[in-house]
């Protein structure tokens, strides 16, 4: 299974390639086009800044290419970051414009709670999925972001968290999916979930 982890200069990402190379998948970190286009799986990850993201997305010309696979039906998977980007627009600091992969933005938290949400919290699945199949009945993931999907009733929400309101934490439609929390450092639930998504991409090869 060739796994492309999207190189933006965003984030530190020998966490997640380690979490691939576990699962004994072929993954790659790179902005390769061509090794991008033989992958099976791209994974575009992400800490920090919007901005910051779309803006070394465009420098490197990778967003024309990211449009092209997944229109083809390439599996595209956003991680923390990369799965805010995922969306129409993100409120940021300012207005931003995201891929548009699925319907939605990107807001701040409006709680009483500390921001950013961090730490560990259960995952609660909106409608049955794939993912959801192989995981314990209370499953606890890591979360660090201030800004969340909204709104948060729609039908590619998939499972949310409670963090004083319901918080979108997987997100999806067809080949694309969305990871509010890194499922790279979430212990056995991430390395499940992880399984589970090569283990679909393979049945439906």
């Amino acid at each position: 299974m060739k796994i492309a982890i999207i190189d933006y200069e965003v984030g530190n990402l020998a966490n997640v390639y380690n979490a691939w190379k576990r699962l004994g998948a072929d993954v790659q970190i790179t902005r390769d086009p061509q090794v991008i286009r033989d992958a099976a799986i791209v994974e575009l990850p992400g800490v920090g800044a919007i901005r910051d993201a779309m803006a070394n997305l465009q420098k490197f010309e990778l967003i024309p290419l990211l449009q092209e696979q997944v229109q083809a039906g390439k599996f595209f998977m956003g991680v923390c970051l990369g799965m805010q980007a995922l969306f129409e627009k993100d409120y940021e600091g300012g207005l931003y414009e995201g891929l548009g992969f699925l319907p939605g933005q990107i807001v701040p938290f409006q709680t009483h709670l500390k921001v950013p949400h961090m730490g560990w919290n259960e995952l609660e699945f909106r409608q049955e999925h794939w993912l959801q199949e192989k995981l314990p009945a209370h499953p606890y993931v890591y979360f660090v972001h201030s800004y969340h999907k909204s709104p948060v009733n729609t039908p590619d929400v998939i499972a949310v968290a409670d963090y004083g309101q319901p918080v979108p934490a997987i997100c999806g439609k067809d080949n694309v999916i969305g990871f509010q929390f890194h499922p790279e450092k979430s212990g056995a639930v991430g390395e499940q979930l992880l399984q589970s998504v090569i283990e679909h991409v393979q049945k439906e090869g």
